[in-house]
């Protein structure tokens, strides 16, 4: 498929992208572990079929030192056996407040309650 928007030749998507960027500055505030953040970026990515985003947030991942056997497992988390149980609950929590339109219920109590075992107010 050929791309039909240039994210960064057009005006309105330069703003949106820049306001994107902006939020992601912001949540750099929160003390949240760096790798479990990418994790939970490239899981997002991965179900909105992103594939921009899956390509940046990968390679921020790498470059940053994640190993290439843990961001091959990310689509495949609740079976890996590379992450923590934190970084499964982000996981899960990514993927579950993700699909919200998909009609899956949303956050259950049962996820919402697991990954707050492992993060505060502020990071989840």
């Amino acid at each position: 498929m050929e791309a039909r928007l240039d994210l960064f030749g057009n005006a309105v998507t330069a703003k949106f992208i820049r306001h994107i960027n902006a939020a992601g500055k912001a949540l750099e505030a929160v003390e949240l572990p760096k790798f479990t953040a990418d994790l939970v970026l490239i899981r997002a990515s991965q179900v909105n079929g992103c594939g921009f985003c899956l390509d940046m947030h990968t390679k921020d991942a790498a470059e940053a030192g994640e190993t290439a056997q843990r961001l091959h497992m990310i689509a495949a988390w609740r079976e890996a056996k590379v992450f923590t149980d934190a970084e499964r609950a982000a996981l899960e929590l990514a993927e579950a407040g993700t699909r919200l339109a998909d009609a899956s219920g949303g956050v259950s109590d049962e996820v919402w309650a697991n990954a707050a075992k492992h993060y505060d107010e502020d990071q989840l």
